[in-house]
């Protein structure tokens, strides 16, 4: 089984600027990430590009979209930023139905001491292995159907609905 792992930034990738004091993009910290745990799984990665959610346009999604159908791979990770997370699955979980796809990210970049980056990659390589075929949310340890999930900004976390 080899694991397509598509990147598209979202807090995960975020470092803190020490210039400026905010929270922007240098490069994709999946593959260390990887390394780091020391993951046997087979994956191939790509990085699509680099944004925090908010600024994840409709021909950002498309592409997203695009490069999943176009997969040879059968079994999808997919980074992205929280708060867009529900919209970007939605427009798979319609268009997709015959490929394993997750997508994940974090609350806290994985720069930052006390991430929840380094669990959310584990859990999300944990689940594209293990659920039928479907587009879903791994995060906070649980796995949502595309269309049965919510980010809760106040508490932080993805609940069903």
């Amino acid at each position: 089984m080899k694991i397509k792992v598509l990147m598209t930034g979202g807090t995960i990738d975020k470092v803190y600027n020490t210039s400026t004091g905010e929270l922007t993009f240098v490069k994709t910290h999946i593959i260390d990430m990887l390394n780091r745990s020391r993951s046997m799984v087979d994956t191939l990665s790509e990085v699509l590009f680099l944004k925090d959610s908010l600024e994840i346009t409709q021909d950002n999604r498309a592409l997203i979209l695009s490069k999943c159908l176009e997969s040879e791979e059968d079994f999808i990770l997919i980074t992205h930023g929280t708060d867009t997370m529900v919209e970007t699955a939605q427009l798979l979980g319609v268009n997709i139905k015959n490929k394993t796809i997750v997508l994940f990210g974090a609350m806290l970049p994985y720069s930052v001491n006390q991430s929840d980056g380094l669990f959310n990659l584990g859990f999300a390589l944990s689940s594209v292995q293990n659920q039928p075929p479907g587009v879903y949310i791994a995060m906070n340890g649980q796995v949502f159907d595309f269309d049965k999930v919510q980010k809760n900004t106040s508490l932080g976390i993805f609940e069903n609905i």
